[in-house]
């Protein structure tokens, strides 16, 4: 597996070893170990899947209590992928990483507690799944507003995104809540 630093030191893009021939492919999504020699050494308690189309913006989501870590990544068509680290005492806190992920490119992003998450679909059509390292808690479940200009975030809209009235009713970065 290869490990890609991003922007955000704590957050990590990862390329696993995919063995294609005329059949298809075969690659490992998760291995424990391989993880864990990576950079992610993490106990996984729950996977989700969701499914969206084009122009669906899903997030910037984030648990105030019960921070989840998350493995993402996309099995079907492409999203623009976000994270955006909100620990305070973080030299990056406020910054962000973006990555397009895809059923192509079949990349998988490591994106730590700590950190909002969201995601826009920028295909037809994508099914995206990830593990996190706690259980959903709708009661310590916030939103950072995807479109604040404090974020920098260049999102690629054609138009304005589909969104939940939740999540366009985000909180901006100066009054969110946010981690130590």
């Amino acid at each position: 597996m290869k490990v890609v630093p991003t922007r955000l030191p704590d957050v990590l893009l990862l390329e696993p070893r995919v063995f294609g021939d005329a059949r298809g492919f075969f690659f490992e999504s998760f291995n424990r170990r391989s993880f864990s020699t990576a950079g992610v050494d993490a106990e996984f308690v729950q996977d989700n899947h969701s499914r969206s189309h084009r122009g669906v913006l899903r997030g910037l989501h984030y648990q105030i209590e019960h921070a989840q870590g998350k493995l993402v990544r996309a099995i079907a068509g492409v999203v623009f992928d976000v994270a955006v680290d909100l620990r305070r005492g973080s030299p990056t806190f406020g910054k962000h990483v973006a990555i397009e992920l895809s059923a192509d490119n079949k990349k998988i992003l490591w994106i730590p507690p700590g950190f909002a998450h969201g995601f826009i679909v920028v295909s037809e059509a994508a099914d995206f799944v990830y593990k996190t390292t706690d259980y959903w808690y709708a009661e310590h479940e916030r939103t950072l507003l995807w479109s604040d200009p404090a974020l920098g975030i260049r999102w690629p809209l054609d138009g304005a995104p589909v969104t939940t009235p939740r999540d366009a009713a985000g909180s901006p970065l100066a009054a969110a809540e946010t981690y130590p």
